[in-house]
């Protein structure tokens, strides 16, 4: 467990800030770098961006990845998804893949060189934003002794100290408009359709845009699935009239006695790809049902494109409220959601346990009411 480490920052001697975004990109992270700016700026500090995560401040690294922020280099970004500052999911300071002349790959720790150029670039504080993984490494800067301040982003909602993280509503709108088109052609084609949606070790957002959307099963990461009781309930539509089902599937969903679907090793200096679930679904539905079954994988699609309107507020709260934690000397801290208001809480606390979704939360005793079933 991460201690609940905080400390303070002399405001007077704040000059220049830096931001960067790591991991998945997520709708909203424009919104949080435009915030952040301008309310920098408008404390007469110096901004620049970090592109990539930490490439930019690693030894030999391209000028071009350590770019200057200001009013004009953030205007007009609040809409657009992505980040202007690019994003890595590889290439952890801690762990850094390294090719080596028999062409495997090393992991390396070149956090030395992040924290030395950190200090020769004369940044005084570093605006963090990330998820889980991106806020692990964080919070072992905080401990090299690099000032920070994390803003929480992942279209999981799996971070723990806030209710809710930017990006996690659009991902949920994009999934459930999937679902929504589904239902049209599962019903012409009398079919059994299976969507994989992302999420990775947390179910909210299948859960969530499997009711939204009027899914017939949902199987989450939490609740291990019964392929048979899975089959059952297409068998009982069948024998109801309804000749189609819906089925949302996590991409962390396993069934009971199993473990997780991989697409492939894991790579050095970055997370396991998970995949593959909701097609071993659709085939045993299809075998176990005789219905005709096609899978889709939303994948992608989740992260990209415009952030809702909730998103882009959220955004544009966390990046102020990450400046304000800053002027009140606050540093090693995540700013975190908990309505109606915008608080900091200790890095260490938001990654002592992964939010996932709990089997007596009342979306998921909704769930049951509706009569969904959960593989259980």
């Amino acid at each position: 467990m991460a201690p609940a480490m905080t400390s303070r920052i002399d405001v007077s001697r704040i000059r220049r800030i830096a931001i960067n975004t790591g991991g998945g990109d997520a709708p909203g992270l424009n919104a949080v770098i435009r915030a952040a700016t301008l309310a920098a700026l408008a404390r007469g500090w110096e901004v620049l961006g970090i592109r990539h995560g930490y490439r930019g401040l690693l030894d030999g690294a391209d000028p071009k990845d350590l770019i200057p922020l200001d009013a004009d280099a953030v205007r007009g970004i609040t809409h657009r998804g992505g980040s202007i500052l690019g994003t890595a999911n590889k290439g952890n300071p801690f762990e850094f893949p390294v090719p080596q002349p028999d062409g495997t790959v090393l992991a390396t720790d070149r956090s030395d060189e992040v924290l030395r150029n950190f200090r020769a670039h004369g940044l005084d504080a570093l605006v963090c934003i990330g998820g889980d993984g991106s806020l692990r490494i964080a919070h072992r800067f905080v401990e090299k002794g690099m000032p920070i301040v994390g803003v929480p982003k992942t279209i999981d909602n799996d971070l723990s100290g806030t209710v809710i993280t930017f990006g996690f509503d659009t991902a949920v709108s994009t999934a459930t408009e999937a679902i929504d088109r589904l239902h049209s052609t599962a019903e012409s084609h009398e079919r059994v359709m299976v969507v994989e949606l992302m999420g990775r070790y947390a179910g909210w957002i299948a859960l969530n845009a499997g009711i939204a959307g009027g899914a017939d099963v949902i199987l989450l990461p939490e609740i291990p699935y019964d392929l048979e009781k899975v089959a059952d309930k297409v068998r009982r539509r069948e024998a109801a009239g309804r000749h189609f089902s819906i089925v949302v599937v996590a991409e962390g969903a396993k069934p009971v006695g199993g473990g997780l679907t991989t697409q492939g090793p894991k790579e050095v200096g970055r997370e396991v790809l998970l995949g593959g679930v909701g097609q071993l679904v659709a085939t045993e539905i299809a075998r176990r049902t005789g219905k005709e079954t096609r899978s889709l994988v939303l994948g992608h699609l989740q992260r990209g494109g415009s952030p809702t309107s909730f998103d882009r507020l959220l955004g544009l709260r966390f990046g102020a409220a990450a400046i304000r934690a800053l002027e009140a000397g606050e540093v090693n801290v995540m700013v975190a959601l908990t309505p109606p208001t915008v608080k900091t809480v200790p890095i260490g606390v938001a990654l002592e346990r992964l939010k996932v979704v709990t089997t007596s939360c009342d979306t998921v005793l909704t769930a049951r009411s509706l009569g969904i079933c959960l593989g259980d």
